[in-house]
């Protein structure tokens, strides 16, 4: 009974250390962050998973003024959203910071898409600090638009970083796609 017993425990061990091995293959050694800006929520969702499955440490970039329904009614020339994306210099303040970005390899940065593009207060996150050397990911929701020219904007404001092109993702997008799209930059 003790022989069968060990080798019972022997093949549980071997079985789950594929399982392990699978899970070390999709992480690194690099130190992760997913940096996200939501307006209604939908890309809060989308950066909670993709933080779980690159087991990253999450941040919220938060307007010190938040967007209101108004704000955002992209139809109104006149609203706060229509005359920020027009703009092109405007620069939301954001209320907190990352308290130590030099200690992250890679950073995913994702928004909801804005006139085509990351809305104004991505670009003052990116102005915020030193991406020398680092790798940011782009990542956006949209229920149509694609992300545009987001990537090359975010590559102007930091030519010191590698900034790849990023995804538009849809708001239910799997934990396994994203996973698999991350595994790129891990």
């Amino acid at each position: 009974m003790k022989k069968w017993l060990c080798m019972m425990m022997a093949a549980i061990a071997f079985f789950m250390s594929f399982n392990v091995k699978a899970e070390e293959d999709i992480m690194s050694d690099k130190k992760v962050l997913v940096a996200y800006f939501s307006a209604t929520g939908v890309t809060a969702k989308v950066a909670e998973r993709l933080a779980q499955v690159t087991v990253a440490d999450l941040f919220e970039i938060k307007p010190v003024r938040p967007y209101t329904k108004k704000d955002l009614d992209w139809q109104n020339p006149q609203s706060r959203s229509s005359v920020e994306m027009r703009s092109g210099n405007a620069r939301p303040e954001i209320a907190e910071k990352v308290t130590n970005m030099s200690q992250y390899d890679v950073v995913f940065v994702g928004f909801p898409i804005w006139w085509y593009r990351e809305p104004a207060i991505i670009d003052t996150f990116i102005e915020s600090y030193n991406f020398e050397g680092k790798t940011i990911v782009p990542f956006a929701t949209s229920g149509v638009s694609g992300i545009g020219d987001s990537g090359g904007n975010i590559q102007k404001l930091v030519p010191e970083a590698r900034v790849a092109v990023g995804k538009r993702f849809a708001d239910r997008v799997s934990e396994e796609e994203l996973q698999s799209w991350a595994k790129e930059w891990l």
